[in-house]
């Protein structure tokens, strides 16, 4: 799922089930928001034992809009040069649309994505990326908790025959600290007990 730029201070800590036709089938996954413009993450994966890379830079992150650029699947344990991509995304409070290109490999292909916020506690979410050995997916995320959610989601692929592949990622976030703005904001805003964030 086609992620949006982790907020400063937040570490997600994640467990990643999916078919092995996607990618490693078991991953632990470590994401950092450095600063309001910055995330740096890291996934271990368990079959093959790998250690997996990737990176974010918002150039533009003033509401409602974020044009970001990094890289993704960098391994050096396995020699897999990073992917690096860029990304213009629309967000309002329901409605995200993210378009962009990646390069991976020896070729460029393009990114589409779009999500639908019902609430601060259900997300659903489309995603395509091109190219015949590539997927596209539908899902939904569950905020559980104001930390805790679940992802499940479904990859169509894109070659001939259109096979379907399971994933299903587990997170929580720890709010290590927060931006001064950010704790003034959440001082002056009141909300019940059982509020939780906005999905990722």
């Amino acid at each position: 799922m086609t992620p949006d730029l982790q907020p400063e201070g937040d570490l997600s800590l994640s467990l990643q089930i999916q078919d092995k036709r996607i990618a490693n089938p078991y991953q632990l996954q470590a994401e950092m928001g450095l600063t309001k413009w910055a995330e740096v993450a890291v996934f271990r994966g368990f079959q093959p034992d790998d250690w997996i890379f990737g990176t974010e830079i918002g150039l533009l992150t003033k509401e409602p809009y974020l044009l970001s650029v990094g890289f993704v699947n960098w391994s050096p344990h396995l020699d897999v040069d990073p992917q690096p991509y860029i990304e213009a995304g629309y967000y309002t409070e329901h409605h995200k649309v993210i378009v962009g290109a990646i390069h991976a490999g020896y070729k460029n292909e393009a990114i589409l994505g779009y999500a639908y916020d019902f609430n601060e506690r259900w997300r659903v979410q489309v995603d395509f990326q091109s190219g015949s050995e590539n997927s596209s997916t539908i899902g939904f995320t569950c905020n559980v908790t104001r930390d805790f959610q679940f992802n499940p989601a479904l990859y169509v692929n894109n070659g001939p025959k259109h096979d379907l592949f399971g994933y299903i990622v587990f997170t929580y976030t720890f709010h290590l600290w927060v931006a001064a703005k950010e704790t003034q904001r959440r001082s002056h805003r009141q909300k019940p007990s059982s509020d939780v964030a906005g999905a990722r």
